[in-house]
Parts: C-alpha cells; structure tokens; sequence
C-alpha cells in the first residue's frame, strides 16, 4: 500500500484555474464514489477543496498514480498534460509530509491559518461517509491533525498570521476614512462570510446585511449581527446601496456580474465601491476590476497582506517543521509495518498449526499412559524442531555467497539474547541440526 496526492494550489495555479476543480462539501462524496468507481480496484481516497487548493489524498498501489492523475484532470476538462504544469504528485513520505504542513497551516497563503484543519477535517468525514477513506488515509490524517494540534499548542505559529477576513477589514479601512458609517453587504452564508462579518462587525458599520441562495440559513447567520437579510434574486436592485461587498458562495458562476456592478456605480453617482471575492471560483466577474471607482480584491490579491516576515515567525516556522517531521517519520514507520501485516497474519496461522498438532500428538500419548514428564518432553522438542526445521533447510540450502547474510539473519531471529549471537556465522560447509529435524 502506497499513499500519494495529487493536486494545485495557490502557488502553483491561478485563480480561475482552481476554480475549475473546486467541489462544494456537498459535491464531494458523489466525486469521490465516482473516482473509487472509475478506477475499479477499490482505492482509498479523499479530497480536500477549499478557495486555495484541490487536493486528491488516495491510499493505493503506486501503478495507480498516472489513472488517478488523468481522472482528476478529465475532472477539470483538461488535458492530463496542461494539468501537469500547475500540479504537483507527491508519494508516501512526501504525500505525507505535505498533507501535515497543510493541516499545520504551513502550506496556507496565510501562514498558521486555523481554517485548513476545519477544513481537512471535513473533507475526512465527507470521505468516511463515502467509504472511501480506508485505514490508511485515517491514519495518516488523524496523525497530521495530532500534529496540528501540538504545531499551534508548542508554537506561535498562529499568532503571527492575519487572516483572510481581517484583511479585508485592513484593506477597507485604507479606502475608507471611517468604517462606522458603511453599509457593509455579505453575500453566501458559509464559515468564512461568518469570520468576515465577525471582524467587520466589531468596527460598527451604519449597516449590515446578507444575502444568500438558501434564506433560512441566511436569517440564521444574519441574526448574529442583526443583520438585514435579502434575497439573492434582490442583489442587482440593491446593490447600489452599499459601499462594501464581500462574497463568498459556492456557486459555480458569477452571481454578481459586470452589467449589476455598473448600474450601481450609476446610482452611486461614481462612489467608490469596495468588493472583495473570497469565492473559487469566482463569484463577482473579473471585468469589474476595471471599473475605475471600484476596488476589486480576490483571495490572490490578498496575499501580500497576510505575509508576515520577521525572526519570531521564521523560528516558529522551523519549531514547527521540527514536529511535523517527527509525526512524519511516525507515519512512514507504520505505514512499512503495515506491509508486513500479512506475512505476520501467516506466522501466526502456521505457529497454530504447529501447535494444534503437537497437542493432538501429547493427547494420544496420555491416553497410550505415557508419563506426563515424557509427553512434555516429547510436546516441547516436537514444536522445537517445527520451528528450527524451516531456518535450518534454508541455511543447508543456500550457496556460500549468500549463507553469511541469511546466517546472520538467523542469529538476530533465533539468538537475540545470546551473548554468542554474532559468533553464531558459519564459514562453509552444512548447518549442524537435531538429529530429528531432518524427519518433520
């Protein structure tokens, strides 16, 4: 069993190309049984698609690398070459390693970012309820979320981030002189609306209000923040009364479009309108940027804002990195004892075995009468020579250029608290046995 990832992100894909592989939670449990379907030899496999990257985790045999790699970009409608120059295909350790720094906040545009981990987490329980994450990929993820937790407990990783929401706060009060007498609009009514309208909130806009497709999740959400609640079908009538818009939906095209954005510039009469677009993909049509009294920012545009130099985060980015690779080097270490687990699973079947049979022969030997220390004796000697009978062929067997290495082999197995284990390789010639062993 392998495990690798395949998958694009901020560093490695412009916006509007995530955009083309980004799955809603709902959309992820039907694309996941879609791809356990394509494939057709039972992979594990999990997605996690948040605005910054879409990333196929899969526990599978490596041979199934390039399959999955065409699959996730079918997916997208591209070729599996145009996909290959924004993608990246990590494996086992590396997979591993890569998937810890995210649930870490390390591979975040926003360094030590909190949300990625609700994130994973989600995607996990999508995957679990899809059945397709497996014993492996649980493994691995519930190993990177431990890891997460000491990251930010034994670090101050997170204290140097700033997050999304609060730098659109940052930005909005460059624009404006004072944020207290802004009509603020949020449109969606997911995690990150709510963590912007929290941080708008506390500088007290005039007004606040919120659309969504599904209203009753919109009045929840609005209730918070004694918000207005609109109507989506409402937004291009509305949109003119307010001076900043934040949106962040699931849709899959523009709700907000060129044609709305000038018509409210209009009645505007010219104001600055201040728009930001946390949605992949877009939510708001990329050529109202070109508006000239608007201030268009996308989850791309913000990064400059939340990148934090200084020595305190390089230090807690190495302490970090440190834990991680111990969690890491935890995780390839089970993952090569699990490549054992069968031939563990045959030793055990085959000691029963053994077992079973010198009992049935001590039984008989007790009903013939024969005397308990004779059948012990002929019990313990009869599952001593089982065991050495298989070592011992083997040793008789093997040429001189491989006996020293099996020989030693044999001594860790067999003469492990033996002082004389190391003496124990022979030179040449064939391996002393009981006298019995030959006969089993």
């Amino acid at each position: 069993m392998s495990v690798f990832t395949l998958g694009l992100n901020h560093s490695t894909a412009p916006i509007d190309l995530r955009g083309r592989f980004a799955f809603s939670t709902e959309q992820l449990g039907p694309t996941l049984r879609a791809f356990h379907q394509r494939l057709q030899r039972s992979p594990e496999a999990a997605l996690v698609s948040t605005c910054n990257r879409t990333e196929l985790y899969v526990g599978a045999d490596a041979g199934l690398v390039a399959p999955a790699f065409d699959w996730l970009a079918e997916v997208g409608g591209m070729s599996g070459s145009a996909l290959r120059e924004h993608a990246y295909v990590l494996e086992n350790e590396a997979a591993a390693r890569h998937a810890f720094r995210v649930a870490s906040g390390l591979d975040s545009m926003v360094l030590g970012e909190p949300q990625i981990l609700g994130q994973m987490k989600q995607a996990v329980r999508e995957a679990d309820t899809a059945g397709t994450l497996g014993t492996t990929l649980h493994q691995m993820f519930q190993r990177s979320f431990a890891v997460a937790k000491e990251v930010r407990t034994s670090t101050e990783i997170g204290s140097h981030s700033i997050s999304m929401a609060a730098a659109s706060v940052r930005l909005a009060s460059q624009l404006f002189e004072d944020l207290s007498e802004l009509k603020v609009l949020f449109v969606g009514a997911g995690e990150m609306i709510e963590l912007v309208a929290t941080h708008f909130a506390a500088k007290k806009p005039r007004a606040m209000a919120l659309a969504n497709r599904t209203r009753e999740r919109g009045e929840k959400l609005a209730s918070k923040f004694n918000a207005e609640v609109l109507p989506l079908a409402d937004l291009p009538q509305r949109l003119s009364e307010f001076d900043v818009v934040i949106s962040c939906t699931a849709s899959t095209l523009p709700i907000i479009g060129l044609g709305a954005v000038e018509r409210a510039l209009k009645a505007r009469k010219r104001r600055p309108m201040f728009m930001v677009d946390l949605a992949v993909p877009r939510d708001i049509e990329p050529e109202v940027s070109r508006l000239s009294d608007v201030y268009l920012y996308t989850v791309d545009d913000l990064s400059s804002l939340v990148q934090i130099a200084g020595e305190k985060r390089q230090a807690a980015v190495q302490q970090a990195e440190a834990i991680i690779e111990t969690g890491v080097q935890g995780f390839v270490n089970w993952l090569g004892q699990r490549s054992t687990v069968p031939l563990i699973q045959a030793l055990n079947v085959q000691a029963e075995e053994w077992r079973a049979a010198e009992l049935a022969r001590a039984r008989k030997l007790l009903a013939k009468g024969e005397s308990i220390d004779t059948v012990l004796e002929s019990l313990s000697r009869g599952l001593t020579q089982k065991m050495l009978h298989g070592p011992l062929v083997e040793l008789n067997a093997t040429d001189g250029g491989n006996r020293a290495e099996l020989a030693h082999t044999v001594s860790r197995l067999f003469l492990r608290n033996n002082g004389n284990a190391n003496k124990a390789t022979p030179a040449s010639g064939s391996i002393a046995s009981d006298s019995d062993a030959s006969s089993l």
